[in-house]
């Protein structure tokens, strides 16, 4: 079965995003290259939806067939739904920054209302117990992570392969510890960005747009925060597995903010991007950062999920090397001036 809707997944997935991709083309849905993008060459964009419409018909079957709880659903499928339409209407208009960021903070306490906030947590022999202040906690770190996917979504196929590597990556770890009724959910995201990643790859023929970024944002929040329950130490991994955006982008961020730039306008300093100018390339930066994942990240976060480490100092461990390389490209550095 589980097999049977990866494959079933993936292969929606490609399809739906090929039609999106002729949509994009016909009603001139088009990304066109200016001084703050990544990319050169005109390019379709809205891709995600594929993404967020495949997922979205899989979860529901995984309710009802006793694979994913009540609350788990509500939080997944209607705070998904919510930020997608959201990103939709974006990426076709505009909506003020403010009143997005608004609607993100409601549907991210509708979530951690449905999933429970975060249970108690030991931090350096230091208790922080489940409760409102870990509630709001757990409120800034979903939108946060919503919006921080939107800044990482910036070059061909990197936030593709980073969902996918962290979500093949969460439900490995479930299946070691025999948690097999968890790896359903992450591996059905898996392969609902696989079959987009089809188009997405180096050098990309469609864009995901906002609402797939934003969309995959929350769900890997949502998901961090459920692992939590299962085992409290199962946070720390996926903090780790989603290392390498949570640390450029918060860099990136606390850098642009001490030196008073404008954080909700557009731009290019993120380190990946510093590095995808370097290189004259997206397909080293992307796949660089996908062996990051794959054979930094991932066994860290293992070892943790094991008990062989303790959660909070690997991941002080896992960031150390990603802030050097923050540092190395520059992340949040002042951008020259563009003639």
């Amino acid at each position: 079965m589980l097999f049977l809707i990866f494959i079933v997944a993936l292969v929606c997935s490609y399809c739906l995003t090929y039609f999106l991709r002729t949509y994009a083309l016909n009603k001139n849905i088009i990304d066109i290259p200016n001084a703050r993008s990544s990319h050169s060459i005109p390019t379709p964009r809205g891709g995600g939806v594929a993404i967020v419409l495949v997922f979205l018909t899989v979860v529901p079957v995984l309710y009802f067939c006793g694979l994913l709880i009540q609350t788990d659903f509500l939080a997944i499928f209607v705070t998904g739904s919510c930020v997608a339409l959201i990103g939709f209407v974006d990426d076709h208009g505009h909506i003020a920054a403010r009143w997005r960021l608004l609607a993100h903070m409601l549907v991210s306490i509708w979530a951690i209302y449905w999933v429970g906030g975060l249970p108690d947590l030991s931090i350096l022999g230091l208790t922080l117990s489940s409760g409102w202040l870990s509630s709001i906690l757990s409120v800034i770190y979903l939108v946060w992570m919503l919006n921080l996917y939107n800044f990482m979504d910036g070059i061909d196929g990197l936030a593709s392969l980073e969902a996918v590597t962290v979500c093949i990556g969460g439900a490995i770890i479930y299946w070691c510890l025999g948690e097999n009724s968890h790896v359903y959910v992450p591996l059905a995201l898996a392969a609902a960005v696989t079959g987009f990643l089809f188009w997405n790859f180096p050098p990309a023929k469609i864009f995901m747009g906002d609402a797939g970024s934003g969309f995959l944002g929350v769900t890997l929040a949502i998901l961090s925060i459920q692992a939590s329950w299962i085992a409290p130490e199962l946070l720390w991994s996926w903090l780790i597995l989603l290392g390498v955006f949570i640390v450029d982008a918060t860099f990136t961020l606390l850098r642009r903010l001490l030196r008073g730039d404008k954080v909700y306008e557009a731009h290019r300093s993120h380190g990946y991007q510093y590095a995808s100018r370097k290189f004259k390339r997206h397909l080293p930066v992307t796949l660089g950062i996908t062996a990051i994942n794959v054979f930094w990240l991932f066994p860290l976060a293992l070892l943790v999920a094991l008990n062989f480490i303790g959660g909070f100092y690997a991941l002080l461990f896992a960031y150390a090397p990603l802030l050097f390389l923050a540092v190395k490209f520059n992340s949040g550095a002042q951008e020259l001036k563009v003639s």
